[in-house]
């Protein structure tokens, strides 16, 4: 089975290769754009689903293929945070996060053969220890903040600044994997047959 990762992100990659899938790559063009009043869990799924959507408009397979599409958002005080446009909006994000408890969704759709869509969602609770403005612009100046949900990445640097984890540690990375099985099996996709 020809499996379709539609995401750029490295941690999706790395979280893939770490279970022993193969996989091709398909970068995809959605767009991340939430709704007002839009609840964080049903944004995710959405946005997961355009991505699978968009790769599956570019898909050359007639059958036997399984796309994956992810989206991961940082939810605090009815405020939705994706991942920051410049350095003055990641070390926002980082003071507003700070010495709180906040929520990362991530959403996943799966679409087998084109034709049957599994999707869902998975929800973690995390909570930072306070910081210093030294902490944060030694923190977003080592780049590591800006291709992430919430200007933070739980598996580098940002680990230094976690206090607790309440929930998947491989949801706040990007990809829950746990979620990502329990879909396939849905499909009657069996796991062992891919790696």
């Amino acid at each position: 089975m020809k499996i379709i990762l539609a995401s750029k992100s490295e941690r999706r990659r790395e979280i893939l290769a770490k279970i022993g899938l193969s996989f091709e790559t398909m970068p995809t063009e959605a767009d991340e754009i939430f709704y007002e009043g839009e609840p964080p869990e049903k944004a995710v799924v959405r946005i997961a689903r355009e991505k699978a959507n968009f790769a599956k408009k570019n898909i050359k397979y007639n059958s036997d293929y399984l796309i994956i599409g992810a989206d991961t958002v940082v939810y605090l005080d009815d405020k939705i945070f994706g991942q920051p446009k410049d350095r003055e909006e990641a070390k926002e994000m980082m003071r507003f996060l700070q010495r709180k408890s906040h929520t990362v969704y991530t959403g996943v759709c799966l679409i087998k053969n084109g034709k049957e869509y599994k999707e869902g969602f998975s929800k973690s609770d995390v909570e930072f220890h306070s910081m210093s403005e030294e902490e944060i612009e030694w923190y977003v100046n080592s780049g590591e903040p800006m291709d992430k949900a919430g200007a933070y990445g739980v598996q580098g640097k940002g680990s230094l600044f976690i206090k607790r984890i309440d929930g998947s540690f491989h949801n706040v990375m990007g990809f829950p994997v746990d979620l990502f099985y329990n879909l396939l099996k849905e499909l009657k996709i069996n796991l062992k047959e891919m790696v």
